[in-house]
């Protein structure tokens, strides 16, 4: 008897071959535990070992049946859909986290018995970190919103329960001119560590599109790259010195920024390498606190909202706006009072020539 095996397999799945030439299959997250699945892809077995893999459970603790509109039974539907396969893997690999915490908590609770009070409590719960709360709620709105799309609830539940508000803070502290000095001392030109330095002050990339920055993105002197996190284009033309720099170190043939064997490295890796190489040079801060550098100094020079968008990749100005409030408000208020100083000049000095009274006259002899 042939058994039928479909041609593409379940996301995460790779399929090997025993020394025995058995075939068997295993479920690999990246860089994660191989885990070993039962049977062939399509047997209720291997489904119910793939969903428990998916959201982080042991296939030991699988439940012997899934109760139909259970939570449970949502988030596996959920995840062998096309949405969910058309979702980054970062996306997919928070959600899938959140999932696990709602499927360990909940397990068999109908689904259609979720409500914004529960939704609310769920928040409230994890208050003390605002920002990743917000991201479970857009984990949840998402598995209900395609829930009422396929007709399995009809409500989501998350709909009128408002984002908690961010801690006050400022993320990331961004680099001091004497770090950059510091670390321009420690590290000369024609090391990979100045190498990554620079490429971050003059382009602004984040970690995850400054590993993947190469010659294949280069034109001339232009760099063009879809930023990995938005998918939005960015360009930045290089300098002459920059350009010299890139030649005088060791790269790799995709990759300006390499490890010590000249392989690529993923932002992961790069970000653990490049906060050892600031440590090393007495600096205590990140790669993104010197991205945020970068978009303050061309916000110091006069970019506009729209100018920092096109660089750093952001798709809102209000994005633009929280990375550039770090800008020299000192150096921009004077250059506003520079500004009154010439209307005064033009417009109020002649108005006060002509009037009467020794104080208006000496007023604008003395600021004239």
């Amino acid at each position: 008897m042939t058994i039928f095996m479909p041609r593409k397999l379940p996301l995460h799945v790779v399929k090997e071959t025993t020394r025995h030439g058995k075939i068997v299959f295993y479920f690999r997250i990246g860089k994660g535990d191989r885990v070993r699945l039962p049977g062939i892809p399509g047997s209720k077995e291997f489904k119910k070992a793939y969903q428990a893999a998916l959201i982080g459970q042991k296939i030991e603790h699988v439940e012997a049946t899934t109760i139909v509109r259970s939570l449970r039974w949502l988030v596996q539907q959920y995840m062998e859909s096309a949405e969910w396969a058309g979702l980054s893997v970062a996306t997919r690999k928070q959600r899938g986290l959140f999932y696990k915490q709602v499927v360990d908590a909940s397990g068999n609770v109908d689904c259609r018995a979720v409500t914004k009070a529960d939704v609310q409590k769920a928040l409230e719960r994890r208050k003390t970190t605002p920002s990743l709360a917000n991201n479970f709620k857009k984990a949840l709105s998402a598995l209900f919103n395609w829930g009422v799309d396929n007709s399995h609830v009809s409500a989501n539940p998350t709909v009128g329960v408002k984002r908690l508000k961010p801690l006050s803070t400022d993320g990331f502290p961004i680099w001091t001119i004497e770090e950059i000095e510091k670390f321009i001392s420690h590290w000369p030109l024609g090391t990979r560590e100045r190498l990554a330095f620079e490429l971050i002050v003059a382009s602004g990339l984040r970690r995850s599109d400054a590993v993947r920055a190469g010659r294949q993105h280069m034109t001339a002197d232009v760099l063009k790259i879809s930023t990995k996190k938005t998918n939005t284009q960015v360009t930045i033309e290089f300098s002459p010195r920059i350009l010299d720099l890139i030649e005088q170190t060791q790269t790799g043939d995709l990759a300006f920024i390499v490890g010590k064997k000249g392989l690529p490295m993923t932002k992961e890796s790069f970000g653990n390498w490049f906060r050892d190489t600031c440590r090393a040079a007495g600096v205590h801060k990140s790669a993104h606190g010197l991205r945020k550098f970068s978009a303050t100094l061309a916000a110091e020079a006069g970019a506009t909202s729209h100018q920092l968008m096109a660089q750093f990749g952001w798709v809102t100005v209000k994005q633009a706006e929280i990375y550039t409030k770090g800008a020299d408000r000192a150096l921009l208020g004077k250059a506003s009072s520079r500004l009154v100083e010439e209307q005064i000049r033009t417009k109020v000095s002649p108005h006060l020539v002509s009037g009467a009274g020794s104080k208006t006259k000496t007023f604008v002899k003395s600021n004239g």
